[in-house]
């Protein structure tokens, strides 16, 4: 009878922490970046899917449900410009999109004129 009973209480200890530590792991982290360039206006690339993330000055969430930073390569053109192409670490360290925008990473380029023929 004893030995039903600490098996019984075992198994439920087992699930109890198999859902807690599930439960851990799903929530969601947020990290920002906060694009600026010299001239303003420029237009933000992800390449990773040749998403256009928006013109700069920009404020770029990011969102991991596990936490692991995620290494980003971006380009940034505005036409009369040369491109830039910038590679960086996101930390999803916050657990609101308000406090990882507070304290967004800031990216900034410097853009260089074409030169004119």
């Amino acid at each position: 009878m004893q030995f039903n009973r600490l098996g019984h209480l075992l198994l439920s200890l087992g699930a109890l922490a198999l859902l807690l530590g599930s439960a851990g792991c799903s929530k969601t982290m947020y990290g920002a970046v906060k694009f600026e360039s010299n001239p303003a206006g420029a237009e933000v690339i992800n390449l990773r899917d040749d998403a256009t993330l928006g013109v700069t000055p920009l404020l770029v969430h990011w969102e991991s449900s596990d936490g692991q930073p995620e290494y980003v390569t971006v380009q940034i053109r505005k036409n009369g410009y040369l491109e830039d192409i910038t590679s960086f670490w996101v930390n999803t360290r916050h657990e609101s999109r308000e406090a990882a925008g507070t304290e967004a990473q800031p990216i900034f380029v410097e853009l260089k004129p074409r030169r004119q023929p």
